[in-house]
């Protein structure tokens, strides 16, 4: 019956397993030298504008790990910012969906120069999963010039953090005439 597997599942402990142990001395090192070359190269924080594109949204839920208390990006001086004018990267997700592509070019068209464009996730990368839809163009690079490509499905906090310090590590911001 419905009640006993009820009163069980409520009673019981949950069927989900344990979260994967943060590596602490990696985190830290990989936000503080991100930091310090935020400040380097911009002469201040680093602003980030997540546009997802039309993912599954598993690179969202990683992305937003980068903002809890594990990682807590804000205090090395790292956050995301509502609007891609205050925006240093524009971090994408997802495939380059056709009723998204507009969008992509426009938040791009916002953004003040310097700035970069990351593809993070698999689906962002090549298109993914939905590659060959007659809704997806493909991967990011097909709508918007993407300077940095992080694969995974999804990528783990880690890999995003990398992905940004190796953008700021970088020789020269990208200055780009307007399309």
């Amino acid at each position: 019956m419905l009640w006993p597997r009820l009163a069980r599942a409520l009673v019981g402990k949950p069927l989900t397993d344990a979260a994967p142990p943060v590596p602490q001395p990696t985190v830290a090192a990989l936000a503080e030298r991100l930091a310090t070359m935020a400040r380097t190269r911009l002469g201040r924080s680093l602003a980030i504008r997540e546009v997802d594109s039309g993912s599954c949204n598993g690179c969202e839920l990683e992305i937003n790990a980068l903002q809890n208390v594990a990682y807590d990006l804000e205090r090395f001086g790292l956050r995301f910012v509502a609007s891609p004018k205050h925006a240093d990267v524009l971090l994408v997700t997802g495939p380059a969906c056709a009723n998204m592509a507009e969008a992509m070019e426009r938040a791009l068209a916002c953004t003040p120069e310097p700035r970069w464009v990351v593809a993070a996730g698999d689906c962002a990368v090549d298109g993914g999963v939905f590659k060959g839809c007659y809704a997806v163009h493909g991967g990011v690079g097909a709508v918007l010039p993407v300077d940095l490509l992080i694969p995974g499905c999804p990528p783990s906090p880690e890999q995003l953090l990398e992905g940004l310090l190796s953008l700021l590590e970088a020789e020269t911001p990208p200055i780009r005439a307007a399309r």
